[in-house]
């Protein structure tokens, strides 16, 4: 046997080929897949996604879920700070609804700059298609899901994705403008979150400051949008959410916006009943639209 041979005999398989992971059961029959291999990008680790999958009929609806973190960080696990210690946990609370949850790992800003983890979302949409039949999913009605930095990508994968059409798109608090200042950003500054995302000074690179900016990349064939902000946001200007409501609806894409009085970044400072409502809120879109 040749070292190519032996080496093509040990790989691990393929994640479109690969046989998925035994599920863990949870109550009212809600099963998750953890640590699924979606994506195999040469001189990078694997990408992974955990699925949470209902006992309601298939296929199901699906929610991608993008975590936060300054595209920097993060678990694809972590809704945000909020809901950590909810038990069931926010995922399992979307499963017993009914839905389908893909929580997916992305390429961080050290590992590659963008447009790398918008094209990961767009690999770990293309391998739920390939396995919906077996994973008991439908596609065609996806609806993306982010907080903070997954926020901003989730708006983008809603706005630039060529494949089938979104559903709908989720974004609590995200970024929309990559381009201008809004304290406490500034695009000439190459040590921001945002740089290290596009691997320089926003300033020093407008075509690809303006290709990252939900807010540039607004059409008319936008799938509906649900924008949720903290009025008080000190990271994020709520004023990022205002104005991509305002673009979709000015291309007449339906759109709602819910800004929270006296809540920052990641629901700091809101009241647990309010950061519920939001949560039932999103939810009750998704459902609305799938």
């Amino acid at each position: 046997m040749t070292p190519g041979e032996l080496r093509a005999l040990i790989s691990a398989p393929h994640p479109d080929v690969a046989p998925l992971p035994r599920a863990t059961s949870y109550a009212a029959g809600v099963r998750a897949l953890r640590g699924v291999p979606y994506a195999d990008v040469a001189g990078a680790r694997p990408l992974e996604l955990d699925l949470w999958l209902p006992t309601s009929a298939s296929p199901a609806p699906l929610v991608l879920f993008v975590h936060g973190g300054a595209w920097r960080r993060g678990r694809r696990d972590d809704m945000g700070v909020r809901t950590r210690e909810w038990t069931p946990g926010p995922f399992e609370r979307l499963a017993a609804a009914g839905l389908a949850v893909a929580c997916v790992d992305y390429r961080l800003s050290g590992e590659a700059a963008f447009p790398a983890p918008l094209e990961d979302l767009r690999s770990a949409l293309r391998w739920l298609g390939l396995r919906a039949a077996e994973l008991g999913i439908d596609p065609e009605r996806t609806v993306v899901w982010g907080e903070s930095a997954g926020g901003h990508l989730a708006s983008l994968l809603a706005l630039t994705h060529d494949g089938p059409r979104l559903a709908g798109a989720v974004v609590w608090y995200g970024p929309a403008d990559l381009t201008v200042t809004r304290a406490p950003f500034d695009p000439a500054d190459p040590a921001t979150p945002e740089a290290l995302l596009l691997g320089g000074a926003p300033a020093s690179l407008p075509e690809l400051a303006a290709a990252a900016s939900p807010l540039k990349q607004v059409t008319s064939d936008a799938p509906p949008f649900l924008v949720v902000h903290g009025e008080a946001d000190s990271m994020v200007p709520c004023s990022h959410g205002r104005d991509l409501a305002d673009a979709l609806r000015a291309a007449g894409v339906p759109v709602e916006l819910r800004t929270v009085p006296g809540a920052d970044h990641g629901w700091h400072g809101a009241a647990d009943a309010e950061v519920r409502r939001i949560f039932a809120a999103s939810l009750d879109f998704v459902r609305q639209h799938t």
